[in-house]
């Protein structure tokens, strides 16, 4: 709303400072500072809302070292999150940006289904909460929304780098770039490789050109995969305090400047990589997002005072996903997200091996000590806080190689 009345301010009065809001940059810190401030400040009386509403999480005796003295702490932390979240972008952003309306459509979604989540297993007392299938066609309708959404509205384009620098050159500022004009596509950047773009399109255009406008066939599922898979690893990664929300803020901060980069065609044209008209309004967005992430971690790293439960999880899980394609950097999730994807993985290879030994063998043999892997170390005797710091340190080294790949290919 800010944002719209400095606009006005700045167009028709001099008002000292009303320009800045022109400024990416300028709203992207004051986005992260308001909601580092509502989630630290107000997230206390949040807190205490929830515990006065005996909002608490009910644990499973799972033979782990200090889980216990878990029980009754408040849960639907992510409450505050989503909050701290939406407040600075509703102020700060352009909130008729497409991937704007995208990501707030993103964090209302499976907000509502991590909150519906939350509150079947606290006020119902049923242990199992919102049953799988119905957390999975939320996820599925998601990535409809979001894949419709990338593939048909008409503000999300790309611009390809040109090769006819005499027809395409564009003078910004005093910077000569050489790009064609914006054009819809269904293109992607493959990292660590040379003349690194897909097309998704090209697995039915092969047949016949004309069969684009069919794309979506293939656009559409990739898309609901990507927001199934990030959700749920993030999901799944939320077992120990401070590791999700940790995790999470570094990676979100990697998107953040794959958006700033490839919303800047002056950068888009320096580093060679694809330039994605409007998506630059997403930094704002990330920046108010990674403030509530840190923020939160003021009372949910250990001994955490509240925990974020499935709405936060679910929520910050399809955050990323959406923020990926909308960069079209979903193809270096598998990078980016590594703590996402060694979490799901450990869950999956403990489950086949278990039920293939016992098929096998009459008895199920494990792998690991206890699935995810965080359990497993602390089944080793790590202490939690170890065991996130360590967690944090390979997320940041993911993160590193991760934007290393806008030149290392």
């Amino acid at each position: 709303m800010l944002y719209y009345l400095f606009e006005i301010i700045d167009k028709n009065y001099d008002f000292p400072g009303s320009h800045l809001f022109s400024f990416l940059s300028f709203r992207a810190g004051m986005a992260i500072i308001l909601s580092l401030l509502i989630s630290t400040i107000f997230g206390k009386k949040i807190i205490n809302i929830l515990r006065r509403k005996q909002v608490g999480e009910s644990v499973r005796d799972l033979g782990l070292e200090g889980q216990t003295e878990k029980a009754g702490t408040p849960t639907m932390g992510g409450i505050i999150i989503i909050l701290a979240t939406l407040i600075p972008v509703l102020l700060f952003a352009d909130v008729t940006n497409i991937y704007i309306i995208m990501l707030i459509i993103t964090t209302l979604w499976m907000g509502a289904i991590g909150f519906l989540d939350d509150y079947i297993k606290t006020f119902k007392k049923n242990k199992e909460g919102l049953k799988g299938r119905f957390k999975v066609i939320g996820q599925v309708g998601l990535g409809v929304i979001v894949g419709a959404i990338m593939f048909f509205h008409p503000d999300v384009t790309v611009k390809q780098k040109a090769n006819d620098t005499t027809v395409h050159q564009q003078t910004i500022g005093s910077k000569v770039v050489n790009f064609k004009n914006e054009e819809k596509s269904t293109k992607t950047t493959i990292p660590f490789m040379k003349n690194n773009e897909f097309d998704y399109a090209s697995a039915i255009t092969w047949i016949n050109p004309a069969y684009y406008k069919y794309a979506w066939l293939i656009f559409i599922p990739v898309v609901i995969f990507i927001v199934t898979a990030v959700s749920n690893g993030a999901n799944l990664t939320d077992g120990i305090d401070g590791l999700a929300a940790g995790t999470s803020a570094i990676i979100v901060l990697a998107l953040g400047l794959f958006a700033w980069v490839s919303g800047n065609i002056i950068f888009s044209d320096y580093l060679d990589v694809m330039n994605i008209p409007r998506s630059g309004e997403m930094t704002i967005y990330i920046a108010a997002f990674a403030g509530a992430l840190v923020g939160f971690l003021w009372y949910n790293t250990y001994p955490a005072q509240v925990f974020m439960g499935d709405t936060g999880s679910l929520t910050i899980g399809g955050i990323i996903a959406v923020l990926a394609i909308a960069t079209r950097k979903e193809l270096l999730l598998p990078v980016l997200c590594g703590i996402f994807v060694i979490e799901n993985l450990s869950v999956v290879m403990q489950v086949s091996w278990f039920k293939y030994t016992k098929k096998k063998f009459g008895e199920g043999r494990r792998i690991f000590l206890m699935s995810p892997l965080h359990h497993h170390y602390q089944k080793k005797g790590l202490h939690e806080s170890k065991i996130v710091v360590r967690f944090w340190v390979v997320g940041i080294l993911l993160a590193i190689i991760s934007i290393v790949t806008l030149k290392l290919r």
